[in-house]
C-alpha cells in the first residue's frame, strides 16, 4: 500500500510537472520578446462601438527607449491576425535599405481566423441595399478605431497624430476607400491592396464627407494576376479620383506586375509607404 501510495503521488507531481511546462511553453510561444523585429506592446480591448474584443500588438520603433521625446507615425494594419507579423519586419527593412522614417505599427487583430471570432466580413463591409443582412459594421468599426483605440495609442505612446497611415488588404482594402470617403482627415495616408468595391459600388464614386487637412494620400494597388473584376474597379477608382477636383487626398494607382491578390502585399506595402513618405526620404537623403 504504501509503495502504491509513493507511485501515485510520483505521477501526479509528474503530471503536474508536464502540465506547467506545457503552459509556459504555450505562453512563451505567443510572446514576440525574443523577436526584436516585433518587440512593443501588447493588450486586448473591448470596443464599445462594436461589442467585441480586439487583439492590439504594437511594434515599436529602433530607439524608441533612448528618447522620450521623438514621436512617430503610426500604421494601423487591418487583418493583424496575419499581416501585423509580415509588415512590421517589412517596416523595419524599408528604414534600413530605404530610409523610410521608422513608425510605430499597430496590428489589429481577432484572434483566430475562425469565422466564429474572426469578423472582418461584418467589421469591414458597410451598410448598402446589396450588403448580407448583418454584413454592414463599417461604422461601428471606424467609430472604433476613431474614439475608442486610436485615442488609446496616441496616450498611450509618442505618436504623430498627424501622420496616421491605414492599411488594408481586399476586404481590408474595401474599409480602407470607405473610411477615408467617409472621414477623410482620420488618417493622413492610406493604402488600399487588391479591394473589392462591393457591397455599395456607388458609394465609392461619391463626394467624401467634409475635411479640413490639403495634405492627404492614398494609394490603391492592383496585382496583374488577382481578378479581373478587382483589377478593373482599382483602375477605375484610381483614374476617377486622380482626376476629380474634389478629392480630399492625392491618389496613386500602383499596378503590381505579376502581383497576386494576397501573397504581393510586402511589395505593395514598400511601394505605397516609400510613395507615401517620400519628402522624408528625400530629407533624410540630402548631405
Amino acid at each position: 500500500m504504501k509503495l502504491f501510495v509513493i507511485l501515485f503521488f510520483s505521477f501526479l507531481v509528474s503530471a503536474c510537472a508536464s502540465t506547467n511546462q506545457s503552459i509556459v511553453q504555450t505562453q512563451s510561444n505567443q510572446s514576440y520578446n525574443h523577436l526584436p523585429s516585433l518587440q512593443g506592446d501588447y493588450f486586448k480591448i473591448k470596443s464599445t462601438h462594436v461589442g467585441r474584443d480586439f487583439h492590439i500588438n504594437v511594434r515599436l520603433p529602433l530607439g524608441y527607449q533612448a528618447s522620450d521625446a521623438k514621436t512617430y507615425p503610426v500604421v494601423y494594419v487591418l487583418d493583424g491576425d496575419s499581416l501585423f507579423p509580415l509588415l512590421a519586419p517589412t517596416h523595419l527593412f524599408l528604414n534600413l535599405d530605404e530610409k523610410l522614417p521608422e513608425a510605430i505599427i499597430v496590428g489589429i487583430s481577432y484572434g483566430s481566423f475562425d469565422p466564429a471570432i474572426n469578423k472582418r466580413d461584418i467589421d469591414f463591409n458597410a451598410p448598402a441595399a446589396d450588403a448580407k443582412p448583418g454584413e454592414d459594421g463599417a461604422p461601428r468599426f471606424l467609430a472604433f478605431l476613431k474614439s475608442e483605440l486610436i485615442p488609446k495609442i496616441e496616450k498611450q505612446f509618442r505618436a504623430n497624430a498627424a501622420k496616421r497611415v491605414l492599411v488594408g488588404q481586399s476586404r481590408g482594402g474595401y474599409f480602407v476607400l470607405w473610411s477615408a470617403l467617409e472621414d477623410p482627415d482620420l488618417f493622413w495616408g492610406r493604402i488600399a491592396s487588391n479591394p473589392s468595391l462591393a457591397p455599395g459600388r456607388a458609394r465609392f464614386f461619391e463626394a467624401a464627407s467634409s475635411h479640413t487637412r490639403k495634405d492627404l494620400k492614398l494609394v490603391i494597388a492592383s496585382g496583374t494576376r488577382d481578378t479581373e473584376l478587382r483589377q478593373r474597379n482599382a483602375t477605375e477608382w484610381g483614374t476617377t479620383w486622380s482626376s476629380r477636383a474634389d478629392a480630399p487626398w492625392t491618389v496613386n494607382l500602383i499596378k503590381l506586375e505579376g502581383g497576386t491578390h494576397a501573397a504581393t502585399i510586402g511589395d505593395t506595402y514598400r511601394r505605397a509607404m516609400l510613395w507615401l513618405f517620400v519628402s522624408d526620404i528625400a530629407a533624410v537623403k540630402v548631405p
